[in-house]
This record gives structure tokens, C-alpha cells and sequence, in this order.
């Protein structure tokens, strides 16, 4: 993923969609027809966390010119991986840095970044935009140990309209003095305008893309939009990618 600021420029070659993304990418090993390859589901995991490690290296750890603290992760369509990519990334992230992590679920529309992680929703992000009190009190230890999770927590019907109100920007400033960095799953962006405002609010948005499915034409107009609304596009990940490999060289992974 050494290329991933480069994906969505060359997403302009092809056809429709965006296959040829899997190979604009670096891949973790070659690709291979061998009989003895192994199960999409196998190479899953360890796929993804190294993905998340060279984003984490390249976005928090490397950075030309500072790096951001606050960072919007947002998907172009639903279904694209966006909370198993987040709760990836927050635990690298956490395990690189001496300083204190908050991952944020922000997805009103389709909160599903506790149960990616094993958890129960509980209060959390909505909760604290009805609520008084700190906003540390709705963050949760997850591990390691300076790592916290603030869930989507229990929606109500005036949540929407809270979350675009001097409320949500006065909890989030808290947040930016409460923690060193902070992960924001925002809700699919070719869907909703709620991904726009947290870019607005964060350091800028990493845009995750689904091998074989997200559109072309989708990512780059979304690309266009943050553009114009001087949004930073910090990176693009490519998610759900496959690699048929050998036993052999799996083990090694």
C-alpha cells in the first residue's frame, strides 16, 4: 500500500470499475495459480494488518511537513470494510505511539465499529452530544493500554440533527485536548454529507475503496468534492484485496 496516496490517479486508466487498483497497490506477496494456494479467508487477517501498518507508518509515524493527529476514515460505498480497516489501524497506531488513541465511531447511519471489535455498543458518541460531563466518560479501554473506544452509543431521533451542531464541534474539540490522536469512522460518503462535515472538523480523510466494486466514477467524484471543499485527501486504501498464494509462503507472512 506504498502507493496509496497514487490509487485514485490511477484509477483513471481502465475500465468502470476498479480492478486494476489491486495491482497500482504493493501486495504483501506475489500473486501466484499454484494448486497449493491458500483461502481469502486465511490471508485476511494478516493481509490487513500489514495494510494497516503501512498506512499507520506512512500517515502518522513518516509524515512530510507534520503529521496529523485527527484523521476521518470514510468509505465511498457501504459494505467497503471501513470499521475492520478503523479498528486495525487504531490498534497499530496505539501500539506504535507512547501517546493516547481514541477511536471514534461516528456512523449514525450504520454503527458498526463495536461489533467489529467484539463488543457491545453501550453509550458512546450520542450519548455525549445529549449528555453532560467530560467527554472521557464515554471512552472505553480496549487494548492495549492506550487505546480507547468511544462507540456509536444509543441513537435517538434528534441524534442526526445533534450531529451537525456546535455540539458536536465543542465535544470534538474536547476530544482533540483529551487524547494524542484520534480515528474517525465516518458513514459511507457517496451516500451521506455526514462524512464531509467530519472532514472538515478532523486533519483530513482517508478514503477506503473495495477491490472489484467501488466505482470509478464514484471515487473520483467523491475525490472532487473533498477537493472543492478544501477537504485534505490524505491517503486511499484499497480494501478487500486478495492473494492466492502458496502454503509455503504464507507461513512466512
Amino acid at each position: 500500500m506504498s502507493k496509496n496516496y497514487e490509487l485514485l490517479q490511477q484509477a483513471q486508466i481502465g475500465a468502470a470499475r476498479l480492478p486494476e487498483l489491486q495491482e497500482a497497490a504493493d501486495t504483501v506477496v506475489p500473486k501466484t495459480n499454484s494448486r497449493e494456494a491458500v483461502s481469502e479467508q486465511r490471508i485476511a487477517e494478516p493481509a490487513l494488518r500489514v495494510e494497516s501498518t503501512k498506512l499507520v507508518q506512512r500517515l502518522f509515524l513518516t509524515p512530510e511537513g507534520g503529521a496529523p493527529k485527527v484523521v476521518t476514515f470514510a468509505a465511498v460505498d457501504s459494505g467497503n470494510g471501513c470499521s475492520n480497516f478503523c479498528a486495525n489501524a487504531a490498534r497499530v497506531l496505539a501500539e506504535s505511539v507512547p501517546g493516547s488513541v481514541c477511536l471514534l465511531e461516528a456512523d449514525f447511519r450504520s454503527p458498526s465499529l463495536a461489533h467489529a471489535l467484539g463488543l457491545s455498543n453501550g453509550c458512546g458518541l450520542a450519548d455525549a452530544l445529549r449528555e453532560e460531563g467530560p467527554v472521557r466518560t464515554w471512552a472505553k479501554p480496549i487494548g492495549p493500554e492506550n487505546l480507547w473506544l468511544i462507540s456509536c452509543g444509543a441513537l435517538a431521533e434528534d441524534s442526526l440533527s445533534r450531529f451537525t451542531s456546535e455540539r458536536m464541534l465543542h465535544r470534538l474539540s474536547e476530544l482533540r485536548s483529551a487524547f494524542d490522536y484520534m480515528i474517525i469512522q465516518a458513514p459511507p460518503l457517496n451516500a451521506y454529507a455526514d462524512g464531509m462535515v467530519l472532514g472538515r472538523l478532523s486533519d483530513g480523510v482517508v478514503l477506503v475503496l473495495e477491490a472489484n466494486a467501488t466505482r470509478r466514477e464514484a471515487a473520483l467524484r467523491i475525490m472532487e468534492n473533498l477537493r472543492s471543499s478544501r477537504i485534505s485527501v490524505l491517503g486511499a486504501v484499497l480494501n478487500n484485496r486478495t492473494f492466492p498464494i502458496p502454503e509455503v509462503l504464507y507461513k512466512r507472512i
